[in-house]
């Protein structure tokens, strides 16, 4: 049997409840969902990057590459995306983002599959990201 391996970047605080940031299970990666606070400082809350979707939503996805490169995974292994709005007016501006940053990552692989779904986030949170990777 495959150990179950739990994932925190350095650049991530400690989950605030009994939950990983990722996790690796032999060759499946899931990064837990990813909101855009800023790196963790030592004695500091943690905080977000910004009250905008755009500085939100590319420190989101800095954050799950973070964890997915903690896995020795990256974009490329991902198969499935799952974004998180608290507004459904946010879609095309986040469709946007994606895009661009998506672009920008010169990804050899098809894109991975993505699901985009409108929830409820604590105060100042507008997206919250998710992916599912499997490696090789």
């Amino acid at each position: 049997m495959t150990d179950k391996t739990a994932l925190t970047p350095s650049t991530h605080t400690t989950p605030p409840a009994k939950f990983s940031h990722g996790v690796r299970k032999g060759n499946i990666l899931q990064v837990a969902g990813q909101v855009g606070f800023l790196p963790a400082e030592e004695g500091k809350s943690p905080t977000p990057a910004g009250s905008t979707l755009r500085e939100q939503t590319l420190q989101t996805l800095a954050n799950v590459k973070a964890v997915l490169e903690e896995g020795g995974a990256g974009w490329d292994d991902a198969m499935m995306i799952r974004v998180y709005l608290t507004d459904t007016g946010h879609f095309a501006e986040m469709n946007e983002i994606y895009n661009q940053y998506f672009e920008e990552q010169g990804l050899t692989a098809p894109p991975a599959a993505r699901t985009t779904v409108y929830v409820g986030l604590p105060a100042g949170l507008l997206v919250e990201i998710d992916v599912l990777a499997v490696l090789g």
